[in-house]
């Protein structure tokens, strides 16, 4: 299935969940940003309501991280595929700490990093 197949599903509430995987995240991602021609704001707008609202149909709302999904949106828009693909929460760390990602408003809204700005996105630290 393409990218954008991908999408549509999970946007429809049909795609199955054992096809969902860290890898289907990031493909979602892509595939937000290539039908945003890269604009990471509706990318991100558009991958965590796509997700928020699968996941809710799964009964599964609890899974979905908000802050995790937009950061990985954005470190995708600035070029980092390869180390996203690699090793996600590392990435992560750098710009979050293991406390800010855990803290119950990161999860249910975006929440700006604590440590390094994540590229091209406004806002203070913390």
């Amino acid at each position: 299935m393409d990218d954008l197949t991908l999408l549509a599903q999970v946007e429809a509430c049909a795609l199955d969940p054992s096809l969902f995987n860290h890898a289907g995240h990031v493909r979602l991602a892509l595939a937000c940003l290539h039908t945003a021609s890269g604009d990471a704001d509706l990318a991100a707008a558009r991958c965590c309501a796509a997700i928020a609202r699968y996941a809710t149909h799964l009964d599964a709302a609890d899974k979905f991280h908000w802050t995790v999904t937009e950061a990985l949106v954005r470190l995708l828009a600035a070029g980092l595929h390869e180390e996203i693909a690699r090793d996600a929460r590392a990435c992560l760390a750098r710009h979050y700490s293991a406390a800010a990602l855990a803290a119950p408003q990161a999860r249910a809204h975006f929440v700006a990093p604590d440590l390094l700005p994540l590229p091209g996105c406004a806002g203070a630290l913390g």
